[in-house]
């Protein structure tokens, strides 16, 4: 079987205002692509990438979720058994940064993993009229115990790294794999679980 050799499944959520670049920041990681002209999600959206985990293959079931308002009832079961969540918002957008608390505040509730990785996403930094600073960002992912990193679809900036950053701390969390793990015959060291992956690029309070 082609998925023997696959460590497990993780299911990862993108979430955020419309028009952030949630569906951008997905095609960059799993495609390598960017579409200037790349038009709102409808509903859900779904990819799959298998990356390298500390030698192993994992595979990563990643949804996008729509940022419209009518689409808010769709989503609620997209929530359900996810063990990661990228934050999006633009930095050139003041609204979509205020509107976080919105969002997280929906994520405590349809959540069902309590430990759930959080990492926020400030894209669009290859954009001149900034109107949040990565200050401003990095503040609000401490106070929320977020992993944090500024990003570009445009220009790859920062792409890559939010996402096996986000896997690596899932993996170094107790509790969100490790029985998939187990029935697998795979387990996280201690010393893995203690090693701070976060790079420069990226915080966590």
């Amino acid at each position: 079987m082609q998925d023997q050799d696959i460590l497990t499944t993780l299911k990862i959520l993108i979430i955020g205002e419309s028009g952030v670049g949630k569906s951008s920041l997905l095609l960059r990681f799993t495609e390598d692509t960017f579409d200037p002209e790349q038009s709102a999600t409808i509903g859900v959206d779904f990819k799959v990438k298998t990356i390298m985990v500390d030698g192993n293959k994992t595979k990563l079931a990643i949804w996008d979720t729509a940022g419209q308002e009518r689409f808010r009832t769709l989503t609620p079961s997209y929530y359900r058994g996810a063990q990661g969540v990228i934050l999006v918002y633009d930095v050139c957008n003041r609204n979509s940064f205020t509107k976080l608390d919105m969002w997280l505040n929906e994520l405590d509730t349809y959540s069902t993993k309590t430990d759930i990785v959080k990492m926020l996403v400030g894209n669009k930094i290859d954009k001149e009229k900034r109107e949040v600073s990565r200050e401003e960002g990095l503040k609000f992912a401490r106070r929320h115990s977020m992993l944090f990193i500024e990003a570009s679809a445009k220009t790859r900036d920062g792409v890559q790294c939010a996402f096996e950053e986000l896997v690596q701390k899932i993996v170094q969390t107790p509790g969100l794999w490790e029985m998939d793990q187990r029935a697998q015959g795979f387990s996280v060291s201690d010393e893995q679980r203690n090693d701070s992956y976060c790079s420069g690029y990226c915080s966590l309070a």
